[in-house]
């Protein structure tokens, strides 16, 4: 099976009006910036994208949010998006906040094939409203389904062309646990090597979850706050 596609504009060729997209990252780390371009280009409408955070006005999911390509977001942090504020508040945008943890063990959950998780997470909050609740040794805990996507679209350091990927710091956050819950998992990679060319124990997803992969190019990697010292305290 050849997984290797000439761009991002390929990767993404079946995602279609009301897909539901995994896409990871955490912030502005690790963003899949090309199939995000790409989908922006493409112009597909009503969909459901689950990620950590909903980008900036102009850039990740952002750029979606603004040409209204979202239907629905599903996320744990939203950031500093003035978009998604006004879409949320004005009732354009449905969106579910859930706890980071719960996000990711959901991601998880459906990469392992397990139908829900039990979590404490959100039990005598309105996360609970509507749920079931079960008690296990004298403590409650939530039912969350596990995730039901498309697509899970991410982004890593380095892959091969068998589809192995290793990612770098803060990129490792939620793309791996993404990689695997896909129907279709598509892969950005800054370097793209042929197989073998990886050390095994390096290796962060399996190429056996990634249907296509790619190589991208002109990563702005931005950085949402930039917390820095001036010279004159720093030498102080």
């Amino acid at each position: 099976m050849n997984k290797v596609v000439n761009n991002a504009d390929e990767a993404i060729h079946d995602i279609t009006d009301g897909a539901t997209l995994m896409l990871g990252g955490f912030g502005l780390c690790g963003l899949p910036e090309n199939c995000i371009t790409a989908l922006v280009k493409k112009k597909v409408t009503d969909l459901t994208c689950i990620s950590n955070n909903a980008g900036v006005d102009d850039f990740g999911i952002g750029l979606m949010l603004k040409q209204r390509q979202v239907k629905k977001m599903i996320a744990s942090y939203v950031g500093e998006n003035a978009e998604f504020e006004r879409q949320l508040l004005s009732g354009e945008l449905e969106v579910e906040l859930i706890p980071q943890g719960t996000l990711a063990t959901r991601c998880m959950a459906a990469g392992y094939g397990m139908p829900a998780i039990f979590t404490p997470a959100g039990i005598g909050t309105e996360i609970a409203e509507g749920k079931e609740v079960r008690n296990f040794n004298g403590k409650d805990y939530l039912m969350e389904m596990a995730f039901d996507a498309d697509f899970a679209i991410v982004k890593a350091w380095k892959g091969d062309t068998a589809g192995n990927l290793i990612y770098r710091s803060t990129a490792r956050n939620f793309n791996p646990v993404m990689a695997m819950a896909g129907k279709v998992t598509i892969a950005e990679v800054e370097e793209l090597v042929e197989a073998g060319e990886l050390d095994p124990d390096h290796i962060h997803t399996p190429g056996i979850y990634v249907h296509r992969i790619f190589q991208g190019s002109d990563y702005e990697k931005r950085i949402e706050q930039r917390t820095v010292r001036s010279r004159l305290k720093a030498k102080g």
